[in-house]
C-alpha cells in the first residue's frame, strides 16, 4: 500500500474510532499524534481536518445523492470513507479524481460490507461528473 494510501487508511480510522467515541476527530488525531505509534502521516492530518472542516457541507452532499439511503443507515465504515473520498475528491487537486474513488473503494472493500465498494463507487463517481456544478 502507497503512503497514500496507508495515510487514507488511518484517516479512515480515526474518523470511524471519533464517532464511535463521539468525540471531535480532530481531537482522536490529536490522541494519535501525541501517541505516536505508529507515526500520523501528513496526508493523514490534512485529510481529517479538511473532513472536519467541510463536514456539514460534506455530509450534506452525501445525504442529497445517496438515493435511498441516509447517512444513519450507512454502516459506520461507508459514512465516514464517504466523508473522507468527498473532501478529497473536492477540496484537494493533489490527487487524479479516478485514484481518489479507488483508494476509498479499496478501503471499504476491505473494511465494510460486500454492497459497500459498488455503493461508494457509484457515489463519489457521480461527485466528480458534478464537481464543476457543485457550489463549494
Amino acid at each position: 500500500m502507497s503512503a497514500r494510501g496507508k495515510a487514507r487508511r488511518r484517516a479512515l480510522d480515526v474518523l470511524f474510532e471519533a464517532e464511535a467515541r463521539q468525540l471531535s476527530p480532530l481531537n482522536v488525531l490529536a490522541e494519535r499524534v501525541e501517541r505516536a505509534d505508529p507515526p500520523v502521516n501528513e496526508y493523514t492530518s490534512f485529510l481529517i481536518e479538511g473532513v472536519v472542516r467541510h463536514l456539514d457541507r460534506i455530509d450534506e452532499l452525501i445525504s442529497t445523492y445517496a438515493e435511498g439511503w441516509t447517512l444513519e443507515r450507512m454502516p459506520a465504515v461507508d459514512r465516514n470513507a464517504l466523508r473522507g473520498g468527498t473532501y478529497e475528491m473536492l477540496w484537494s487537486e493533489e490527487v487524479p479524481e479516478g485514484v481518489v474513488i479507488s483508494e476509498w473503494v479499496h478501503l471499504v472493500a476491505e473494511l465494510s460490507t460486500d454492497e459497500s465498494p459498488q455503493f461508494v463507487n457509484g457515489l463519489l463517481a457521480r461527485f466528480k461528473q458534478l464537481k464543476p456544478s457543485l457550489s463549494l
